[in-house]
């Protein structure tokens, strides 16, 4: 039987990822030049990443994130790799009144907005639920609400533009792993939402696209801080994983999985057999590594 998986699963993999990618797409740099871009959770991993690539391709940004003295960094490289223009506004998700300051910002500067990018994170830990009902709702209140509030605040100016909503979210989101019950829980709820409000949007002919971004494991310090001495597993590069997300939002795609040989075979394994697939995910824990 492993034998079997070793030579089945790549195959699988590289198979699932020539169906979701031959596909020829005629994504260019000069398809952002000059748009306003929110990007969430932008002071570091994958969002820091995401802001520099819009820069290069000279967007107009507005950054948010928990810590100033990162974002003001990120925003004075932004402006040295050519954004059109780049501002930020600190504070935590959490915050109910944040999402509203943010979209106002945007309304007052740019006068409209073309793209929202949905990636800020709460601190929700890997280990064993301790029942700790509270915190699970602060991390539902930062993974998710606020993505609603913001989305909601956002929606006004992306119809205006015809514009994209991105939603950064995980894998995590459409299999339940152990020792991730809050997040998994936040990333299932934006499944749910966002994919909700795509199709009343096709209902009422809004055009604005919904891009729902279904990541595994990816480099960034937070991720690897978290679970490296748990999962063996070579992280993906948060570089290349910031540049999909950007492509795939500029597209209009549906979803984007990345690492797309990773990520879809794991879906359709599960889909396929989820308890064998559960016991396999079991398995590659370092259970003794995890907290309780």
């Amino acid at each position: 039987m492993g034998l079997l998986l070793k030579i089945f699963i790549p195959l699988l993999g590289a198979a699932l990822a020539f169906y979701f990618y031959s596909a020829p797409e005629d994504f260019s740099e000069e398809m952002l030049r000059g748009k306003r871009v929110i990007v969430t959770g932008a002071s570091s991993g994958i969002g820091e990443q995401m802001a520099y690539h819009l820069a290069r391709m000279e967007a107009h940004l507005l950054l948010t994130a928990r810590t100033e003295a990162k974002l003001q960094k990120v925003v004075e490289r932004c402006l040295e790799l050519g954004a059109a223009s780049a501002r930020y506004i600190s504070g935590s998700m959490d915050s109910p009144s944040l999402p509203g300051e943010v979209l106002r910002e945007a309304e007052n500067t740019w006068g409209g907005l073309d793209m929202l990018i949905l990636n800020h994170i709460g601190q929700s830990g890997f280990g064993y639920f301790s029942g700790d009902v509270g915190h699970v709702r602060k991390v539902m209140e930062t993974n998710f609400v606020s993505y609603v509030a913001l989305a909601t605040a956002a929606l006004p100016m992306l119809k205006e533009s015809e514009g994209s909503i991105v939603v950064v979210s995980s894998v995590a989101g459409r299999i339940a792993g152990p020792f991730t019950a809050a997040y998994s829980a936040t990333k299932f709820a934006l499944e749910g939402f966002f994919s909700s409000l795509r199709q009343e949007f096709i209902i009422d002919k809004v055009n604005v696209s919904i891009t729902l971004c279904i990541l595994g494991y990816i480099n960034t310090e937070s991720a690897v801080r978290a679970v490296s001495h748990v999962i063996p597993d070579t992280p993906a590069p948060k570089e290349e994983c910031a540049l999909e997300i950007i492509r795939a939002g500029a597209l209009r795609r549906r979803e984007l999985l990345y690492p797309p040989r990773t990520v879809g075979t794991m879906l359709l394994l599960h889909s396929i057999a989820p308890e064998f697939f559960d016991s396999l995910i079991r398995g590659r824990y370092r259970l003794e590594n995890v907290r309780r």
